[in-house]
């Protein structure tokens, strides 16, 4: 956050080359889902996520980056971090620890989290792409930044990432559905 508010897009990008951080910039129309993304992105190379900003019942709040197509249990992803009863941040919640508006979530977000308040989940196969896009805080745009100026961003931003294996989540998700929801 800076004095006027949340930082925004240039304040990020400053950030990455006070860091020596390389990043390429994209401009496009606002998207709003990971469906309009795959529509308008042409063809940008890289991993594509999708951020999900939870919430549970003892206060912990959690942001969750992982692969655009998974499919997985939010009970499950509880297990996998220790969360209790995690349900989707509202808007203003939203604001207040990343600065960014629904539709925006990003892991560039924390770079806003200056308390600490997040903790940060992150897709172990997103590790299996030298190249990451997400949102520069702000939905019309798209900026690509390699695996480990990530991992290096999030370090620098005082978080540390929890590396979880969403395939083994959308596994266990796959076999309740199999099963009919039995065993949970």
């Amino acid at each position: 956050m800076t004095a006027h508010g949340p930082a925004g897009e240039a304040e990020l990008y400053d950030f990455l080359h006070d860091h020596g951080i390389g990043f390429r910039h994209h401009i496009h129309p606002a998207l709003h889902t990971v469906e309009e993304s795959r529509a308008l992105r042409g063809d940008l190379p890289g991993a594509h996520v999708k951020n999900m900003f939870m919430k549970d019942k003892k206060g912990a709040i959690w942001l969750a980056t992982c692969l655009e197509d998974r499919e997985l249990r939010i009970r499950d992803l509880e297990r996998e971090i220790g969360a209790k009863n995690l349900s989707f941040g509202k808007p203003d919640l939203l604001w207040d620890c990343l600065g960014v508006k629904p539709g925006a979530v990003t892991p560039f977000g924390l770079l806003n989290d200056r308390e600490g308040r997040v903790n940060f989940a992150i897709d172990a196969r997103l590790m299996e792409f030298e190249t990451i896009n997400a949102h520069p805080l702000h939905n019309q745009a798209t900026t690509a930044i390699s695996r480990d100026d990530l991992m290096r961003f999030v370090a620098l931003t005082g978080h540390e990432a929890v590396v979880v294996d969403f395939d083994r989540l959308e596994a266990l998700a796959r076999e309740r559905a199999t099963a009919g929801g039995q065993g949970e």
